[in-house]
């Protein structure tokens, strides 16, 4: 999920180089979204691999 996010990120920016802002916009705003969700269930997988120990991996 972080990769889709790199790759959102660099359209974005290749976008508003260009000067095609809307699209900037968009790809920055699908980005922010696909990095805090990534962000989200590392969170999650780290509670769970601490409060259950080894038993996760």
């Amino acid at each position: 999920m972080i990769k889709w996010a790199i790759i959102f990120f660099v359209i974005s920016l290749v976008a508003g180089l260009l000067g095609f802002t809307n699209i900037a916009a968009g790809a920055a705003g699908i980005a922010k979204v696909l990095f805090f969700i990534a962000l989200a269930i590392f969170l999650i997988v780290l509670i769970f691999g601490v409060g259950l120990g080894t038993l996760v991996f």
